[in-house]
């Protein structure tokens, strides 16, 4: 969905699509990012015509997402490596169970304030990169980038830019992929 507000915070457009929800296995849930991608173009677009705005009469956006769902993507072509997995999947609920068996949960929790649990986007990281051809080794090169759909929205929408695509998120989103030390603000490997 894309509302346009304006300076007055009144609706002057609205576009809305939806999209296909892609079940490959019981318990896994997945997204096709082409069609998000293609989706929020659309919506924009449809937004915008019936605001009577170009995109040139937009001063500021925001993008609120499902803040677990997990992109990856490569950095040279901006394609995904493998569908978006979705907030819902339970995939990895067996590698979180080892983690657990394994003592680990303090640590993520004290460090993140999450429990290990499939539901956030650690696991799912994890889970490509051991599962897609050759996703570690690039992943390792510095070839893969790694994102919520607020991330992967912003280098879709920065990709023409004349400093290349961002590849950006706030605090927020990155505090629930069980990869962000919210005692530092940081990053946590």
């Amino acid at each position: 969905r894309a509302i346009v507000f304006d300076d007055q915070q009144q609706i002057r457009g609205v576009g809305q699509r939806e999209f296909t929800q892609h079940f490959p296995k019981s318990g896994w849930v997945e997204h096709d990012a082409d069609e998000i991608w293609g989706g929020v173009v659309a919506v924009c677009k449809a937004a915008l015509a019936e605001a009577g705005l170009t995109a040139q009469d937009i001063t500021a956006i925001g993008i609120t997402n499902q803040r677990e769902t997990t992109f990856v993507w490569d950095r040279k072509t901006g394609n995904m490596i493998h569908k978006a997995i979705v907030w819902q999947d339970r995939r990895t609920s067996s590698f979180c169970d080892a983690l657990k068996a394994d003592g680990h949960e303090a640590l993520f929790t004290n460090k993140t304030g999450l429990l290990l649990d499939p539901y956030f986007s650690g696991t799912k990281i994890r889970w490509i990169l051991d599962n897609v051809d050759g996703a570690r080794a690039k992943a390792e090169a510095g070839d893969l980038a790694f994102g919520t759909a607020d991330s992967f929205l912003i280098w879709k929408l920065t990709e023409g830019s004349a400093d290349g695509p961002r590849h950006v998120t706030d605090a927020t989103n990155a505090s629930r992929t069980l990869l962000y030390n919210i005692k530092t603000d940081q990053w946590d490997a």
